[in-house]
């Protein structure tokens, strides 16, 4: 057996013997985390989806949020506006125990139409030095017959409403493949396969990883997407496009006015980048793949601030990109955000981040005298 494989059967394993040791889950995950660091990063990628299966370091009960935290977006209300980016779960395999740990909501994908490998190993690289993340995966994704099976065996544990049998909102998102794609005739379909099952979609035209996707970003051809989803599916849950940070500041304003005139309901701003700062110390940092984590935020911030303004509340808008902080997120609702989504700072930091970004971010709305999040959402633009 070869060693890494070993190790993904004896890790879970070990943790369910070092669970009797431990009544905090919160100190389970914080044990397991250097022993995770150790290894190749999709590796322990994989080791910490196999544990989330296992039910390691998830609550028997879902946190209960405090109700300062709750928002509403997207005609649902979230009780926190935390959410779990996509890319964690590419598969649809732990969006319960993700809504478990506390997240407000929880991103699946991205999917596509047939399952397809990815690009070549080594692909997922640390930058510690930087708190980042570099990925070049190319949607790595067992295809949307398999996603769809499994967000049906969870709508169908509770069948109260869409999403409802992970305990959070649920949304998917979608791509294409590298090869034989059309985007017309894709989107359109996986749209049809997940819309029972999910509160959201999400059209991920942003990617750097895909050859020719971020073209897709095109407010003509982005709107001819959209358009071609509309005629199919004239009911289904809301939609979002998931743009990505190196947009010319002056595509901004065509792209949220196509995404509007074609019936999307929400943005995600931002994916990851192609873009190197010259702040950057690790030695990873020329890997090829889209960066991720604290050197992001400078432009993703910038970005939220340009959708925000060309949007002019019409659309919800989903902050992502280099939060790692409760002070992240009160600043990106106060440039518009309706909710947030993390992934780098999990990565580093795993469960506990939930609970500290929450804190923090109570902490800050006490001190501001804040009681409600739609308080302060847009008052920086």
């Amino acid at each position: 057996m070869h060693p890494l494989n070993g190790a993904k059967v004896v890790f879970p394993l070990f943790l369910c013997v070092v669970m009797r040791q431990y009544k905090s889950m919160s100190s389970l995950a914080s044990l397991s985390l250097p022993f995770l660091r150790k290894l190749e990063p999709e590796t322990a990628h994989d080791m910490a989806l196999d544990a989330l299966m296992l039910g390691l370091s998830v609550p028997v009960k879902r946190p209960v949020d405090d109700p300062a935290l709750a928002t509403r977006a997207l005609g649902m209300r979230f009780s926190n506006p935390i959410g779990m980016a996509a890319g964690f779960d590419k598969n649809a395999r732990v969006l319960r125990p993700l809504a478990q740990l506390g997240f407000g909501f929880v991103e699946a994908g991205t999917v596509t139409p047939r399952p397809q490998p990815g690009n070549p190993r080594p692909r997922l690289f640390r930058l510690t030095e930087d708190r980042a993340i570099i990925n070049r995966m190319g949607f790595n994704n067992q295809g949307i017959d398999r996603f769809a099976v499994r967000l049906a065996r969870l709508h169908r544990t509770l069948p109260s409403g869409r999403g409802g049998g992970a305990g959070a909102p649920v949304g998917a998102n979608l791509g294409i493949n590298k090869t034989g794609a059309d985007p017309e005739r894709d989107y359109p379909a996986l749209v049809g396969r997940v819309k029972p099952y999910v509160n959201y979609i999400v059209l991920n035209v942003s990617s750097p990883n895909t050859p020719g996707l971020r073209g897709l970003q095109d407010a003509s051809r982005l709107k001819g997407i959209l358009d071609a989803i509309a005629q199919r599916h004239s009911e289904r849950p809301p939609l979002l496009v998931k743009l990505a940070p190196d947009l010319e500041n002056d595509a901004v304003g065509p792209i949220v006015e196509a995404a509007i005139a074609g019936g999307a309901q929400g943005l995600i701003v931002t994916n990851t980048t192609l873009a190197r700062p010259s702040s950057l110390q690790s030695p990873f940092k020329a890997e090829s793949g889209g960066l991720s984590g604290r050197p992001l935020r400078p432009r993703a911030t910038e970005m939220l601030r340009l959708v925000a303004q060309a949007a002019a509340g019409r659309m919800a808008l989903v902050a992502c990109g280099g939060i790692e902080s409760g002070a992240d997120i009160l600043e990106r609702i106060r440039l518009g955000a309706d909710l947030v989504q993390v992934y780098s700072a999990f990565a580093y930091e795993g469960p506990a981040l939930i609970a500290r970004l929450k804190r923090e971010m109570l902490e800050i709305m006490r001190q501001d005298n804040i009681e409600m999040l739609d308080d302060i959402r847009g008052t920086a633009l």
